[in-house]
């Protein structure tokens, strides 16, 4: 089995100056990111004190799902003749907090939008979706069901 590690250093960038004294006395602002490429400023989501002008780890978790998926659903389009000229995902992701203040994803539905290049690639091209799940390193690793909901058209 290949193995592949992936290393992103995490910084708070919360301390107002009283450190985590009291639970109102921090920020939530972080930073992430790889070494040579540009940081992420992420925060807590506002529901949770955080700063919603910066992505919050459940935004960047239902990003990494589509981005995941489509990556996988772009190669196999590749590899069997099927022409993609466009791809949106309107990726939603449900969240349920438990009694005591945890919680979990529930779900995730990706709905990708995909136009190809020719009337005749829209079967396969719907089909190839499944294969795109099947194989998406990110929702083989996740303990909810993820969804997918795609619309195959000819392209505009």
């Amino acid at each position: 089995m290949v193995k592949h590690y992936y290393n992103v250093l995490t910084a708070w960038k919360g301390n107002t100056g009283q450190g985590t004294k009291t639970y109102t006395d921090y920020e939530r602002a972080y930073e992430a990111w790889v070494k040579g490429k540009p940081k992420i400023k992420g925060s807590s989501d506002p529901n949770f004190r955080g700063d919603g002008a910066r992505y919050n780890p459940e935004e960047l978790l239902v990003a990494s799902l589509s981005s995941c998926h489509m990556l996988w659903y772009l190669h196999l389009c590749s590899v069997s003749g099927v022409i993609v000229l466009t791809y949106t995902d309107k990726a939603e992701g449900l969240m349920e907090e438990t009694e005591n203040g945890g919680g979990r994803f529930s779900r995730v539905d990706l709905h990708p939008v995909v136009g190809v290049q020719h009337a005749t690639m829209i079967d396969k091209a719907t089909e190839l979706h499944q294969q795109a799940h099947d194989m998406c390193f990110i929702a083989n690793s996740c303990n909810f069901p993820v969804y997918n909901n795609p619309v195959c058209k000819l392209a505009d």
